[in-house]
């Protein structure tokens, strides 16, 4: 009985005295909820996650207690980015990689996106479409092997034959077999069950499809639809027994309105969304991933000589100014936003950039940041977890220097990250 005291008592003991601490103290404190700027905020974390949101600037009683000074900065919950490709990121030469770099050399360029992605603020990312190695790296930052943000991943994206993300489009046929469901590729509602299926067996989180032609892909049409709607809505329904949720790419309208009539949760880009297709999304509350910055990007390099293939000049010249000023008529006619960027079609970093090309053209900067929180923290089914900084949740924390509903210029330049309670820049 008295060697059991003894042990409960060393165990009180151990919990008390090294159960640490961390009293963060922000000069100002963005609550998204609320939509308020608040001031002179202490956030105590404990091991990953937020245990109090204090009043003043208080300091920690216990012996081993830390804290960290915001005073001149302003603090946000860790931003998240629902539209990125975390394993590569897009140059003159990736039409080359695809074959001569292996899985290995993948996985290891990924992790360096994966680091930069979460210096520059975004806690969680979603990955929609790589090769499969974006799963591996999620349970690697999982497992704390290597420095990332919380991924939710879709793995390797469906397509049709010869659609956006038919991973055969443009290669010699000597090379090539004819890949089906296993390989993400659909013809037909029993494919579309099956490739769904596979993704869920492979670990994947979301599902995300190639509703029309895509800009990067080398194939002629950028816009045309890829899906039929029974496929699509066989998609979505085996993804929903399964817990997932379906993100459709999509450029032309005729796509957009299958995609949405079939069930998908969210639309990435949008470019040639028309007005009924906007109600639509509306009646569905469906929301659209604007991805603005992937589209400045893509017609920049359009420009310069050799960076793509002949095939993608044009479709990049066409769809990369028509991005910006759908996202701002989707804004006004109510259409939900998600922030989300594209980064991997652009260099990973450069993710804030987003914010200022929403506001640029009609959205208040706070509307901007909720978008990219409690908004894209519920289309995830996180937003318990992520998405504020508040009591109970996870320890998701970033400053900037400025007030971004000031300048929102200054989400480009995050100066401190704290992931699951552990910083990573200061």
């Amino acid at each position: 009985m008295r060697k059991l005291l003894i042990t409960l008592s060393l165990l009180f003991l151990a919990t008390h005295i090294f159960a640490q601490k961390t009293y963060i103290h922000c000069g100002k404190l963005v609550d998204t909820k609320s939509g308020k700027v608040l001031t002179k905020k202490t956030v105590v974390v404990e091991k990953n996650k937020i245990v109090d949101v204090l009043n003043g600037y208080i300091k920690g009683k216990a012996k081993g207690d830390a804290s960290i000074d915001l005073k001149n900065k302003v603090v946000l919950p860790g931003l998240i980015d629902m539209h990125v490709h975390i394993e590569h990121e897009f140059g003159p030469k990736t039409r080359l990689e695809r074959y001569i770099l292996n899985p290995s050399d993948v996985a290891f360029n990924s992790t360096g996106y994966a680091k930069t992605t979460l210096l520059a603020g975004f806690t969680t990312v979603r990955d929609l479409g790589g090769s499969g190695v974006n799963i591996s790296l999620r349970k690697a930052i999982d497992a704390g092997k290597i420095v990332g943000p919380r991924v939710f991943t879709a793995g390797k994206s469906l397509a049709t034959t010869g659609g956006h993300a038919d991973p055969t489009n443009g290669s010699s046929r000597k090379l090539v077999g004819n890949p089906g469901p296993k390989d993400g590729v659909v013809n037909g509602v029993d494919d579309a069950k099956k490739a769904v299926r596979q993704r869920y067996k492979n670990g994947a989180d979301c599902i995300k499809i190639t509703a029309t032609g895509g800009v990067l892909s080398v194939a002629k049409s950028g816009d045309n639809p890829q899906f039929t709607v029974e496929e699509i809505k066989a998609i979505c329904e085996t993804a929903k027994d399964y817990g997932m949720h379906v993100a459709a790419h999509a450029h032309g309208d005729a796509g957009m309105q299958r995609a949405i009539i079939g069930g998908v949760k969210t639309i990435e880009h949008g470019t040639y969304m028309s007005d009924a297709t906007m109600e639509l999304m509306k009646k569905h509350d469906a929301y659209l991933v604007p991805t603005i910055t992937a589209g400045k990007e893509v017609e920049e390099k359009a420009k310069v000589k050799g960076y793509y293939p002949a095939i993608v000049v044009p479709k990049a010249l066409a769809v990369g100014p028509q991005i910006q000023g759908t996202f701002a008529r989707a804004y006004k006619k109510g259409v939900g936003i998600a922030f989300g960027t594209d980064a991997g079609v652009f260099t990973h970093g450069k993710n804030g950039k987003e914010f200022g090309y929403m506001v640029e053209v009609g959205m208040p900067a706070m509307e901007a940041i909720q978008s990219a929180t409690i908004t894209n923290a519920m289309i995830l089914k996180m937003d318990n977890e992520i998405g504020q900084v508040k009591k109970g949740f996870f320890a998701d924390i970033i400053a900037v220097d400025e007030d971004p509903t000031k300048n929102i210029k200054t989400m480009e330049n995050v100066v401190f990250v704290m992931k699951d309670g552990k910083v990573y820049k200061k």
